[in-house]
């Protein structure tokens, strides 16, 4: 038997943020880790989909600009491509995230732990054995999602791809299907079309990125189509079958002939083997937390869940600055301090709710923070949205030639400050961050005409949007 102040489970990016603010207050931690150290998004996820859809950006970059397209000729590099990929993900070997852990005063424990009653950890290490964690005073449960597939005739013998396969597969498939039309769907599309994949996108639905400005969606839509690919909305699989290839049997009586097929339908919370019904808590289902972190549902302040695990904001920023927020929240409340005087302050559900950036790294890039102006209107907010034409600011027209883009702000008209906005176009993933300055900060209109932005920059569509505003 170990005991430790805090006990984790899940070393990816938000477990290893609370267990490193749990221990900067002052707390011995252990954390529990049943695949590589780093999670997820260093693996399957975050790094390696951007590193392979980086080089298509860049070369699609270059061809939109007089002089550099021509001096770009011939496609991807596929291999190069894939070789550059592999190191970002570290060639699926965690030993630099564990020097980290290491260094920063963690214990890693190898293997799948499960709660057994209060403040209790068992761990079914590597070797078959078992080892017993108690926590003084708090456990962490960090383990994020997993895949969700659907309940479909054939599906078991096909061998899918998930985004693991999809983001981490060595070899170009030359036709892929891809089922969804959310984030995982767009950009692996996007990716895959690049390295020279014959793609067939099935959405069930009428549009990409529903949760989105309907704009950004069309956008991708129309991009994905000129570079090839077959977007088809209102399609959904009834069965699916591998004989080498693979064969999709669709409702409209279609079938799609692919080598291998990608399910981009969702994610569950990683929760059917945690232990959580030894503390009265339903595996399968979302880990329900309050601002501070901690388990609704469960007596006694010792079971807390951050990121992806317990439903707020499926995203690694969001986990991470979740893991801050509740590691500072655990550290307090050991310590007897007033959660009010924490370091990180008590802003988790409000940030959670209103203020959730995200970056969508398909070609056009879509990236957005706080609410749409569907959602604003729904929620019964007096609202305008505030439209411009990227391509109209000096900034885009020197970044492109003939630039494509959008950006919108959602005005609440009560108290002037911004509730969303939403920037679709090459390159304006960098926009995002003082957009959420402003939404987080909410900072009023008649400040923002204060802060000039430097000319010619894409930036200059903040005050493009502060024009149309007031005329």
């Amino acid at each position: 038997m170990d005991e430790f102040d805090v006990v984790v489970l899940g070393a990816g990016p938000t477990g290893e943020n609370l267990a490193e603010r749990s221990h900067a207050g002052g707390l011995s931690v252990a954390i529990v880790e049943s695949e590589l150290v780093g999670g997820e998004c260093s693996y399957w996820a975050c790094m390696p989909s951007k590193a392979l859809l980086r080089p298509a950006a860049a070369l699609a970059d270059a061809r939109r600009v007089a002089g550099a397209r021509e001096a770009v000729s011939g496609a991807l590099d596929a291999a190069a491509v894939l070789k550059r990929r592999d190191e970002f993900a570290s060639h699926w070997k965690d030993d630099g995230q564990v020097n980290w852990l290491e260094g920063a005063g963690l214990q890693l424990v190898r293997g799948h732990g499960r709660l057994d009653g209060p403040k209790r950890v068992i761990v079914d290490t590597p070797d078959g054995g078992q080892r017993l964690l108690t926590a003084r005073h708090a456990v962490a449960v960090c383990t994020g999602t997993r895949a969700a597939l659907p309940d479909l005739p054939g599906l078991a013998d096909v061998r899918p791809w998930t985004s693991r396969e999809a983001t981490s597969s060595g070899q170009v498939p030359p036709r892929l299907a891809v089922i969804g039309g959310g984030v995982v769907a767009c950009e692996m599309a996007t990716a895959w079309r690049a390295l020279g994949s014959e793609v067939v996108l099935l959405v069930r639905g009428s549009r990409l990125l529903p949760r989105m400005e309907p704009f950004a969606g069309e956008a991708v839509a129309d991009s994905l189509r000129a570079a090839g690919v077959d977007v088809r909305f209102g399609a959904s699989a009834t069965e699916v079958r591998r004989d080498g290839l693979v064969t999709l049997a669709l409702d409209g009586g279609d079938t799609v002939t692919a080598d291998e097929v990608l399910f981009a339908t969702g994610r569950v919370p990683a929760t059917t083997d945690l232990g959580l019904e030894t503390v009265g808590l339903s595996p399968g289902r979302p880990v329900d937390v309050d601002a501070t972190g901690l388990a609704t549902g469960v007596t006694g302040e010792w079971l807390y869940a951050a990121g992806d695990v317990n439903g707020r904001a499926l995203l690694t920023h969001q986990g991470k600055y979740q893991g801050r927020i509740f590691g500072a929240a655990i550290a307090d409340r050991a310590a007897g301090r007033p959660l009010d005087t924490a370091e990180w302050g008590r802003s988790v559900a409000t940030a959670d709710e209103r203020a959730v950036p995200q970056v969508v790294f398909t070609d056009p890039e879509v990236s957005a923070v706080g609410l749409t102006l569907e959602e604003a209107t729904q929620k019964g907010r007096r609202v305008r949205g505030v439209d411009y034409d990227l391509g109209n600011v000096a900034g885009a027209s020197l970044h492109a030639d003939d630039y494509q883009g959008h950006a919108r702000a959602v005005v609440d008209l009560d108290t002037e400050t911004l509730l969303g906005v939403t920037f679709v176009g090459s390159g304006v993933a960098e926009l995002l961050h003082s957009a959420t300055i402003a939404v987080v900060a909410e900072v009023p209109i008649s400040r923002l005409w204060h802060a000039v932005p430097s000319y010619p920059t894409i930036s200059e569509i903040w005050l493009r949007l502060l024009e149309t505003y007031r005329n």
